[in-house]
């Protein structure tokens, strides 16, 4: 099983394409620095993309909303 899992990273963000930005932009901020928002130990993925997604579902980083 793939964790974690689309559905419930869904049920945060509101889009695929919008969730593939937040965590690719995190995955890139945490390799350039170094930072990460847990501790390592706490993180299930060993690569970055999983661990952006680990945070974006344990609401690490929070989404705002674009005003139109």
């Amino acid at each position: 099983m793939i964790y974690p899992s689309i559905d419930k990273l869904l049920n945060t963000v509101s889009s695929k394409y919008e969730l593939v930005h937040i965590a690719a932009r995190r995955s890139k901020e945490m390799a350039r620095d170094g930072h990460y928002q847990m501790r390592e130990s706490a993180y299930h993925c060993s690569k970055n993309i999983g661990r952006a997604l680990e945070e974006v579902l344990e609401g690490k980083i929070k989404v705002k909303k674009a005003l139109n």
